[in-house]
C-alpha cells in the first residue's frame, strides 16, 4: 500500500475534512469526532466529486453535492438513494512524528 501525508496531526482537528491525491485518485480524509476515516471523492451514483460536500460530523454522514446521497464516511456505504453501491474507504493513521497518513493500494 502507498502512504499519502494528509496534515500533521495538529493542523487536523474533529470536525474538519482534507481532500488529497493520493495516486490516480482523489480521497477525502476527515476527522470526525476524533476519529480518521477516509473515502474515495467519487459518487457511485454518478462519478461526481463526493467530498466536496457538506457533511455531518455529528453523524459522520457525507452529503453528494450533486443529487443529495448520503454516504457513511467510517464505511464507505451508500445510505439513501439515488446512490446504492458504497465508495472505497482507506486505512488513516498518524505516524510517530504526528504526521496522518491515508493508505491507498
Amino acid at each position: 500500500m502507498a502512504e499519502y501525508e494528509v496534515a500533521h496531526s495538529d493542523e487536523f482537528p474533529p470536525g474538519t475534512v482534507k481532500i488529497v491525491p493520493a495516486g490516480a485518485l482523489t480521497v477525502g480524509v476527515y476527522n470526525c469526532n476524533g476519529s480518521l476515516y477516509a473515502i474515495e471523492d467519487r459518487c457511485s451514483h454518478d462519478d461526481g466529486p463526493l467530498c466536496e460536500g457538506d457533511w455531518e460530523d455529528d453523524r459522520c454522514v457525507v452529503i453528494c453535492p450533486r443529487h443529495g446521497s448520503l454516504f457513511d464516511i467510517a464505511t464507505g456505504r451508500a445510505l439513501t438513494l439515488p446512490a446504492y453501491e458504497p465508495v472505497p474507504a482507506y486505512p488513516v493513521r498518524v505516524r510517530d512524528d504526528g504526521m496522518v497518513v491515508v493508505e491507498v493500494d
